[in-house]
């Protein structure tokens, strides 16, 4: 079970987050965004939106295009991408593990199930 999310901004308008390290994961692991995208359940469009970002939001390329050979080309990631993975992987792992400690106490308290909310709202007889 994940315990932690995390969001890393490192400066305004750059930040990395599960979703954009997962698509990378993906594209590692699919050699194609299209692949990549179905593979996460998301739409080619928004992870086309995430890889953008990434673009804009360096000044090093994270993917680069490949061309040709028998299925056509893809993508892969740079150097720079695989870091980007690799030190947000190890920050992660990091950050679990001291989650996992300090609330660990908690645990057997959690119900692991968000109760049903009641409605706030009543109806009101009119007569």
């Amino acid at each position: 079970m994940q315990l932690v999310r995390f969001r890393v901004d490192l400066a305004p308008g750059c930040s990395l987050g599960p979703g954009k390290i997962d698509l990378l994961e993906a594209i590692v692991a699919q050699g194609s965004l299209t692949k990549a995208a179905a593979s996460l359940g998301m739409s080619y469009r928004y992870a086309w939106l995430l890889v953008a970002d990434l673009k804009s939001s360096f000044s090093e390329a994270v993917t680069e295009a490949t061309v040709g050979g028998r299925r056509g080309g893809g993508v892969r990631l740079t150097p720079f991408g695989r870091e980007l993975v690799r030190r947000y992987r190890t920050a992660y792992g990091r950050i679990e593990s001291v989650a996992r400690r300090e609330f660990a106490p908690l645990q057997k308290k959690a119900r692991g199930t968000r109760p049903a909310s009641k409605s706030r709202t009543r109806s009101v007889k009119r007569g």
